[in-house]
């Protein structure tokens, strides 16, 4: 796997990875998992390693959001992929101690025939998504998923703040969100910032 530039996010921690594809004719090859690789990416990012431990693929509907989720009990890292589609990948600081916490960034996740692009959101980041287009996702997991320890912010929370966003994918969430909005009632019914803010568990994440 070629890595071709890691960028940093504007939440600490989160990066957006670029890796090449070989395009000919045909369409193109792309290797997406060498473990050396993937130590060297880690060594590039500050981390020890990738110790993934579950790997997941999300297919959704347009207008579709999903989130904004996040595993305390173990802490959970997650590197996303976009497999085709249109999608925007949305990740929230719950880090109480963070200087940015309750704000959230958006990235338009890219599906090219010359390059793919990761996403990684370390543990302390909630993780959502919305669709512009019937879309799938693949995400790498360095915990498994444990459902006792899982918990998340509702994605149609007032007080989230999309001030990192660019003014043309928040205005595209809106739009989402007013007209023909696909939200399950778990992630509609989730967690306020202000009620994650005094809730005794807020303080194990780092």
């Amino acid at each position: 796997m070629k890595i071709l530039e890691t960028i940093d996010l504007p939440l600490k921690g989160a990066k957006l990875i670029n890796y090449a594809r070989f395009a000919d004719e045909r369409g193109y090859f792309s290797e997406i998992y060498r473990k050396s690789d993937f130590q060297d990416l880690a060594a590039r990012l500050g981390l020890e390693s990738f110790d993934f431990q579950q790997a997941n693929e999300s297919r959704s509907k347009k207008n579709v959001v999903r989130g904004l989720h996040f595993q305390y009990r173990p802490p959970q890292g997650k590197l996303i992929r976009l497999l085709y589609g249109q999608a925007v990948d949305m990740a929230l600081d719950v880090r109480v101690e963070s200087p940015s916490f309750g704000k959230a960034i958006m990235v338009e996740m890219k599906c090219d025939l010359s390059y793919g692009q990761w996403i990684w959101l370390p543990a302390g980041l909630a993780h959502g998504n919305f669709y512009l287009s019937d879309s799938a996702i693949e995400y790498f997991c360095t915990a498994s998923y444990s459902p006792d320890g899982e918990l998340g912010i509702s994605p149609t929370d007032p007080d989230l703040d999309f001030s990192l966003c660019s003014e043309a994918l928040v205005g595209s969430y809106k739009r989402v969100l007013r007209n023909d909005l696909i939200l399950s009632e778990r992630d509609r019914q989730g967690m306020t910032l202000d009620s994650w803010r005094s809730d005794p568990r807020a303080k194990s994440v780092k």
